[in-house]
């Protein structure tokens, strides 16, 4: 049992830090404190998060606070259409002097990945990306190569409607832990954005408030939350609610749900709780379940609106 987890663990260091790291992130993100708590969520079950919106929101911005609060390393790699593997794996390149293969490493090898508009790459290329979500390594040339610990992927995709996308198949949608949207600030907020100083400048100030090795001890404990039986029932019951909905085509799989457990472990961990709470699943489920269903085009309902329904009608225990 990790020492995180014994009776004083909300007096640990590391917890206060991590307290001070979500603090500021949410000083640089204005307004949109369920989508920091989606992204640390998301980090401290061992995932990643698609952020799906328009250009301009605050996706680039998130992905720079969370690696600056965080102490890592971030690397940002814009997709097009013109991208290879290679580009974002890295290269084995021959060495005249010992005749020999050197790796030199791509972008990929960072604690924190912004990948911009992933959908705009060819699925070749996303592919390549979402190999290493899934495995934590790549292999080139024959040869494994471990990516850093901790490994977060930030994407955004710009919607559909836009020309010159490839969009997601749900095999890859899967691979993300996540899915939500930034949106509009708040009037009231928005104000604040046009008089203060520049997010840029605010990030330049920020300081490290974790280290990886922080990171890792807070992912494993986040990872022994206590989760009840009736807590575990009522997991069951939406996973259930999916499959049986006349308005999805498929439900959740079990790998879904066993996201959805640990998503909501760290959902309550972040917000100071030592047990796995109803409310903490409830909050992750539409981010987690809406990429992952897809609706009966004759039901005309959207996916959100079916989450909305199955949580409205499933009994909280």
């Amino acid at each position: 049992m990790s020492e995180l987890l014994s009776r004083d663990w909300q007096d640990d260091p590391s917890i206060a830090a991590l307290a001070r790291a979500r603090a500021a992130v949410n000083e640089v993100i204005l307004d949109k404190p369920e989508v920091v708590d989606l992204a640390f969520s998301a980090l401290l079950a061992g995932g990643h998060i698609l952020i799906e919106d328009l250009p301009g929101v605050g996706k680039t911005t998130l992905a720079n606070a969370l690696s600056l609060a965080i102490g890592g390393q971030l690397q940002r790699i814009q997709f097009t259409n013109d991208m290879l593997p290679a580009d974002i794996v890295g290269i084995s390149v021959f060495q005249r002097d010992n005749e020999d293969f050197e790796f030199r490493p791509g972008p990929i090898f960072a604690n924190v990945v912004l990948a911009d508009e992933i959908n705009r790459a060819t699925p070749r290329t996303q592919s390549a990306l979402l190999e290493a979500m899934a495995e934590g390594q790549i292999t080139v040339d024959g040869q494994t190569h471990m990516l850093p610990r901790p490994f977060f992927v930030i994407a955004t995709q710009n919607p559909l409607d836009l020309v010159g996308t490839y969009p997601l198949p749900d095999s890859q949608l899967d691979r993300f832990l996540l899915r939500t949207q930034i949106g509009y600030p708040s009037e009231q907020e928005e104000r604040r954005l046009l008089i203060e100083p520049d997010r840029r400048d605010l990030l330049s100030d920020m300081r490290p408030e974790l280290d990886p090795e922080q990171v890792q001890t807070l992912v494993m404990a986040a990872a022994e939350l206590h989760v009840a039986e009736p807590v575990l029932d009522y997991i069951q019951s939406l996973i259930k609610a999916t499959r049986m909905h006349a308005g999805l085509r498929a439900g959740l799989s079990p790998r879904a749900g066993l996201a959805l457990i640990q998503t909501a472990r760290a959902y309550a961990f972040i917000n100071g709780q030592s047990f796995c709470s109803p409310d903490s699943v409830k909050a992750v489920f539409p981010s987690l379940a809406t990429h992952r269903l897809q609706p009966v085009p004759e039901s005309g309902l959207a996916g959100e609106e079916v989450v909305a329904e199955i949580l409205d009608t499933t009994t909280v225990p």
